[in-house]
């Protein structure tokens, strides 16, 4: 059977169906309650309709997506992986400088990347995974865009941002801090929404949110000098430069194919991973 014959037939479901409901009750979420077709095992349903495995877009840190989704109906790259190098490049030198690597404490080479590349370049990743129909994708990317480019502001002498404090250099850490937790906040939303994806995409937002934290609480507690915390501020670039590496190895994940390189990256779903438990159901 075809794509187009399978979703033809969403009005009218087979009757030789099996249902498999992944949360042990009916729900009328898109995802949460899955049905495999008994007599043509390619066949899923998602909400009302049927479609092939064929079609579906798996919980997957490449494609930066949390979930099963079906695929996109626009003919596109993936911009996940870009958007992921611009995030895992500026954060890994940013967080160089967090840890003091060889002594560095000054990280203002990062304001050119934090512009152009963490900033500009990912913030259009994000409106391109928007074309591709990734909400997910999109929030996550253009977000993290517009913090590299606050982040750029900041750090840049010809906005003010610094100066206007003058010597209040606790007003100063406190909105730091603030700034900072607020981005954990978010980006706790963020992990929240892969719980069910992959361990690796888990990670990469996981160790962020730590970093996130441990740098805001570097500033709310500041050394008597007014500098933040330096030991909570190493542990935070610790946690930042996982969160890199995390970046990269997803953005390997959907540049590495069969086709283009000799190492390919085989997904680890989560143990709640709803497309692995339809897969274990099914051959159970």
């Amino acid at each position: 059977m075809t794509s187009n014959d399978s979703t033809a037939s969403s009005s009218t479901p087979p009757p030789d169906k099996e249902a498999i409901d992944l949360e042990g009750q009916t729900t009328n979420h898109k995802v949460s309650h899955i049905e495999n077709h008994a007599a043509d095992p390619d066949l899923i349903k998602i909400g009302d309709a049927w479609v092939s495995r064929l079609e579906l877009i798996h919980a997957f840190g490449g494609t930066l997506n949390p979930g099963l989704a079906t695929a996109p109906s626009r003919k596109f790259a993936n911009p996940a992986p870009l958007g992921l190098c611009a995030f895992g490049l500026t954060t890994f030198v940013l967080c160089m400088a967090n840890v003091q690597a060889r002594g560095v404490t000054n990280p203002s080479v990062v304001i050119g990347c934090a512009y152009f590349y963490g900033g500009f370049i990912q913030l259009c990743a994000g409106m391109w995974e928007m074309v591709l129909e990734n909400t997910f994708g999109a929030t996550a990317l253009s977000s993290f865009g517009g913090f590299w480019l606050a982040f750029g502001a900041i750090e840049t002498d010809a906005f003010g941002i610094v100066s206007a404090y003058g010597d209040d250099i606790n007003g100063l850490n406190n909105m730091l801090a603030f700034f900072l937790i607020a981005w954990f906040i978010f980006t706790f939303g963020l992990v929240l929404c892969t719980l069910r994806s992959t361990v690796a995409f888990f990670l990469l937002f996981f160790t962020l949110d730590l970093a996130f934290l441990l740098l805001g609480i570097g500033h709310l507690y500041p050394t008597d000098g007014g500098a933040p915390n330096v030991g909570v501020t190493k542990a935070g670039g610790v946690f930042g430069l996982l969160s890199a590496f995390f970046a990269w190895y997803n953005a390997f994940a959907g540049l590495a194919t069969k086709e283009n390189s000799l190492i390919t990256v085989r997904p680890i779903p989560m143990p709640w991973n709803l497309g692995y438990r339809a897969t274990k159901t099914k051959s159970g």
